[in-house]
């Protein structure tokens, strides 16, 4: 088959954007797989897949695939590209957007000056929906949240928070996120088996109450140069832990977000950038 496909990118968190609103597409794993690869296919960390909606007062759906052909939950740098994606290809017209995920509802607003934003819901810290397993473990309660212990082998042990934007998080805390063994302690905590459905691990440094630099070993698809749901839960731990004020710029390796929690329980804005690099066709 020939596909038609749109190579997009938010903060460095690179996307290939697939328009099935008109004509259904279905692809294999196998196909997806070959779409995420850097050398044989486009090349991109998830694939995005927009559809009509499925439910009353919902203007599209989308589903998000790891480069690994699984697909999963939430994309908050995704979310963006797609606001871009459908005024880019006259789907809508309108600025503010509601669509649905596989299980979520966002609702998304496109700025004048370009950039987006997405209401990111509330954040889930109830252990057993992120999920998380604590049986036998005890936190250390720091400001308004708790620290879990993870062994992460020969001997070692990190403190994490677990808490999920949609998706499952495990954010810590370093010193230097320039020489955080993320590469290293990134597939032994997102394959842990404290986490079933696996975790997206963060690495986060405080710069200041306003600012934090973040990278994060994404679950299935390694690290990224951004993670929007990253940023949202480091942003969110970070201010239950006592570190962070209620907005907070997020410094990642490809760009600055800007993720905003008003109060405990208000949903989580991120504001961020969204660019089209090139369209293309590719033959699966």
């Amino acid at each position: 088959m020939n596909l038609r496909f749109t190579k997009m990118h938010g903060a460095g968190n690179d996307f290939v954007v697939l328009d099935g609103t008109r004509t259904p597409i279905e692809l294999t794993p196998d196909q997806l797989r070959r779409l995420g690869d850097r050398r044989f296919g486009v090349g991109a960390d998830q694939i995005l897949l927009v559809e009509p909606a499925q439910t009353p007062g919902v203007d599209f759906r989308y589903r998000i695939f790891n480069n690994s052909g699984d697909e999963v939950e939430h994309c908050g740098n995704g979310a963006r590209c797609f606001v871009k994606f459908v005024h880019q290809r006259g789907l809508t017209e309108r600025k503010s957007i509601k669509v649905e995920t596989v299980n979520n509802l966002l609702a998304l607003e496109l700025q004048d000056d370009g950039r987006v934003t997405v209401d990111m819901n509330r954040p889930i810290f109830e252990l057993a929906r992120v999920p998380f397993d604590a049986a036998g473990l005890s936190s250390r309660r720091e400001g308004n949240f708790e620290l879990w212990p993870l062994d992460v082998g020969e001997g070692r042990r990190v403190e994490v928070a677990v808490l999920s934007m949609g998706n499952p998080h495990a954010v810590q805390r370093v010193v230097d996120v320039r020489e955080a063994p993320v590469l290293a302690l990134g597939p032994v905590i997102e394959a842990h088996a404290r986490f079933p459905n696996k975790v997206n691990a963060g690495f986060m440094q405080v710069l200041g109450r306003d600012q934090i630099a973040l990278r994060v070993f994404e679950r299935g698809a390694g690290e990224t140069l951004a993670c929007g749901t990253g940023a949202c839960a480091a942003v969110v731990a970070g201010i239950r832990l006592g570190w962070l004020d209620r907005r907070v710029d997020v410094q990642a390796r490809g760009g600055l977000l800007t993720v905003e929690w008003p109060a405990d329980e208000a949903t989580v804005r991120m504001t961020g950038p969204a660019e089209t690099v090139f369209e293309g066709e590719i033959q699966l």
